[in-house]
């Protein structure tokens, strides 16, 4: 890439639940200060963070970055319990979550026994198509638009499953939200789907793949759940807080170990650079521990925190500017994997 050409940014969306607004708050500043040495080539998500990058980019292909951060923000805003109906179901449910967090015996019922799964999940439905014409998207999907990536979990297959462009229906967004124990499995193609939290959190790999010339030479991970901590925890209550962050973290790791080995492979030698090009990993992490309950917590301060810290996060990020050669080297854990 020459100093005139532009770099080509993607960006995930890691899943998280509620935490996810602080992702609406990254995309809102960044849009709002992108960079004008920087393109968009893709952006993907997973359960949350699939309504944040189907917003952003239908935001962007319509109109341009104001109109994504209208919709990043009208989405949220209807997101949130508002109504004071909302607000007490909300209370209810993330005081359950932090009782049973702590060890609590909870009475569990499946969500095919509870009217309120489908009830959740119409809501889901309706806040979507108020903003995103669906219909209008496989039109939308043009040679130079961003590629749009959405991630699930076929159940029935076994495998992790991507949604692209124009396959992206409210269906596939449900389906990427669709936690089991809260939401039935949502049926596309005569398969079952859950919650992408299961799968690719968030979906890497389809935006590496592609058209050579709008290869990412940037990926910018907007990441929910800590890498790191410090100390044991000990507690019921921070032993399930760190298994949460754990899960949410597996796949994205695996993801960005390949790119790791591609990039040093390239520096070897061992693939030719006029086919292959190296991608620099930027992380946008949020930075701040919450409690794993909070993340069904939608009650508008809540919320309206998050996507602050995330406008925060997000300026500390752009004024660090262009990638140095360390964000061409992923963090790897303490033992080596046992294959390498």
């Amino acid at each position: 890439m020459s100093e005139t050409d532009p770099r080509n940014v993607a960006i995930a969306c890691q899943g998280g639940g509620s935490h996810t607004a602080f992702t609406a708050g990254v995309l809102k500043r960044l849009f709002r200060e992108w960079p004008d040495d920087c393109e968009l080539v893709g952006i993907s998500g997973t359960s949350g963070g699939a309504f944040n990058a189907l917003a952003a980019w239908y935001g962007l292909v319509t109109a341009d970055e104001a109109r994504a951060i209208e919709l990043l923000e009208a989405l949220w805003t209807d997101l949130s319990a508002t109504d004071v109906g909302d607000q007490l179901l909300n209370n209810w449910a993330a005081g359950l979550s932090r009782l049973e967090s702590n060890g609590v015996p909870i009475p569990q019922l499946s969500p095919y026994q509870t009217p309120g799964s489908e009830a959740g999940k119409d809501r889901i439905r309706e806040t979507l198509e108020r903003h995103i014409e669906f219909e209008e998207i496989p039109g939308l999907c043009t040679q130079n638009a961003p590629k749009l990536v959405i991630g699930t979990v076929d159940v029935n297959a076994g495998i992790f499953e991507t949604f692209v462009d124009e396959q992206v229906t409210p269906q596939a967004v449900l389906a990427s939200a669709a936690v089991p124990t809260l939401f039935e499995a949502v049926e596309i193609d005569g398969h079952l789907h859950w919650d992408g939290l299961f799968s690719q959190n968030p979906p890497i790999d389809d935006l590496m793949a592609g058209n050579a010339g709008r290869k990412p030479d940037e990926l910018w991970v907007i990441q929910i759940n800590p890498q790191e901590i410090e100390g044991e925890p000990t507690s019921l209550e921070e032993i399930a807080d760190r298994r949460n962050e754990l899960a949410g973290n597996i796949s994205l790791n695996q993801e960005l170990h390949v790119i790791k080995r591609v990039n040093e492979w390239i520096d070897a030698g061992h693939l030719p650079e006029d086919e292959f090009s190296r991608t620099a990993v930027r992380r946008i992490p949020m930075e701040k521990n919450y409690h794993c309950s909070t993340k069904v917590d939608r009650s508008s301060s809540f919320i309206r925190e998050l996507i602050d810290l995330g406008e925060t996060r997000a300026v500390a990020f752009l004024d660090a500017g262009p990638p140095d050669e360390s964000a061409y080297t992923v963090s790897e854990p303490r033992h080596s994997h046992p294959m390498d």
